[in-house]
Order: C-alpha cells, then structure tokens, then sequence
C-alpha cells in the first residue's frame, strides 16, 4: 500500500489544525480567570458557575434541549418510514420526485428554508413559539435522518425476511423481528444526528421562534453582540462536551451490532 506524500499530509495536518485548533482554544479560554477572552489571567471555574446561574441561558438551554429531543425523534421516525418507501418500495409513480424532495433540504440554504417557514406558519395562524421551531427542526432535520436509515437498510439481507416469511410469518411482523433489531444502532445514529442539527441551528429558529422563545444559540449570538466573555466560551465547551457524549454513546451502541454481525 503506497505511504501518502509529505504534501498530502502537510495539507491533512493543516486542515485538521485549522478546524480543531479554535476548538481547543476556546476550551481552553473558558477556564480563564480574567474577563477579556484574549488575555490569561489564571485558572478558574468561574463562568462555569456564573453560566449555570444565568437564568436567559438556563431558560434557552431548556428550550433547545426540548426542541432538539421531540423534533430529533420526529425526524428519526419520518425518516425511517421514508427510508423504507425509497429502499423496500423502489419503483413507483413519482419516485424521483420523492427523492428529490427528500434530499432537498441538505442543500437548501437555511435562509431560504427559514422563510419560507415563516411564511406558511403566518398563513396558517399559528403562533411562533417552541411548536413552530420544533416543527421547523423537524422538516430540516428529516433528511439527514432518512440518509442514514437508508443506508442501513439497503446494507441489510433481505434473505433474512425471507427465511422468516417461508416459516410462516407475516411480511409485517418478519420486518419488525428482523430487520428493525438490526437496525437499532442506525435509530440511533439517526436521532443523534438530528438532536446534534437542531441544537446547533441558529438560522431557522431566528425566523420561526417567537415572542419568550429563545434557543440557547440564540441567547448566545445575542450576547456576542454585546462583547464575547468566557462566559460564552464556557457555555460552547458544555454544548460540546455533551455533543462528544452523544457520538461516544453512539459508537457504545452501534459496536455490539457490528460483532454480532461479524459473528454471523
């Protein structure tokens, strides 16, 4: 197997330093004892505790954390079932129609998707709020939810199903037994990713949120407008260290799959 050349790892180094650099930067900084974020002044948990005290942020947090839940489990469930219709169904009238606009929203631009949410919600006289941003959430993040069951489900054997169904059970229960325990880690995958989008997202909510229905990116991009302080800097480390939880509890849950798999 060739070794890759100095250049090819010169720009992997450089490209790895330059998205995770700033990362360790701000964590680092979030420990800072002074209150310019560019200046060391010592070691300190301080904006740690004055972060879990500040009750904007505490209220925001709630808020992303409860969107981020329903709409992820919304988006995992819509997916699967559009995952099922494109990979079992295949053919049938409109096919790439649906695929299309299944895929559409990965590369739609958030400006666009968020006002044309807001659009419909005023149309349709509902008040924005946390339904409206969940709603939105959920739409946005379907997609990314149905690309990963999909692949999941056209990696499975259908010869498995097969089996069952020739012993006499019924196609919908040979799916359920079969396929969707093997599909457990995928679920999982899915609904990390989606929760992961939508806590994240700061486009859309500032176009479907309302009046008392701040996400956190949104208390937190207001406060950067004010002047950055290792507060903030605080604040991302958290929603960091509860991202890296996510895709570690992920890979826990997806590795028992793959040895039984391989047992097999």
């Amino acid at each position: 197997m060739p070794q890759p050349s100095w250049f090819n790892r010169l720009s992997i180094f450089t490209g790895l330093t330059f998205l995770y650099l700033p990362i360790v930067v701000l964590v680092a900084y979030s420990f800072n004892a002074s209150r310019l974020v560019t200046v060391w002044g010592g070691f300190s948990t301080q904006w740690y505790t004055a972060a879990i005290t500040n009750q904007s942020i505490v209220e925001g947090a709630k808020i992303s954390f409860l969107v981020a839940a329903i709409s992820a489990t919304f988006a995992t469930v819509l997916g699967s079932l559009a995952a099922i219709v494109t990979v079992r169904i295949r053919r049938f009238r409109g096919h790439h129609i649906f695929n299309g606009m299944l895929v559409a929203p990965m590369v739609m631009p958030e400006v666009v998707m968020g006002v044309s949410m807001l659009l419909m919600f005023v149309t349709l006289g509902i008040d924005r709020g946390p339904v409206t941003i969940t709603l939105a959430h959920a739409t946005f993040t379907m997609c990314f939810a149905a690309v990963v069951m999909q692949s999941r489900l056209a990696e499975l054997d259908p010869s498995l199903e097969e089996a069952a169904r020739d012993l006499g059970c019924p196609p919908f229960l040979a799916f359920v037994k079969v396929a969707v325990p093997n599909m457990v880690p995928a679920f999982v995958s899915a609904w990390l990713l989606s929760f992961t989008l939508s806590l994240d997202d700061l486009v859309i909510s500032s176009f479907t949120t309302g009046p008392g229905a701040s996400t956190l990116p949104m208390k937190i991009y207001s406060q950067i407008k004010f002047g950055v302080t290792p507060e903030v800097n605080a604040i991302s480390t958290i929603i960091l260290g509860v991202v890296v939880f996510g895709l570690v509890a992920s890979r826990i849950v997806s590795r028992p799959s793959a040895k039984s798999s391989l047992a097999v």
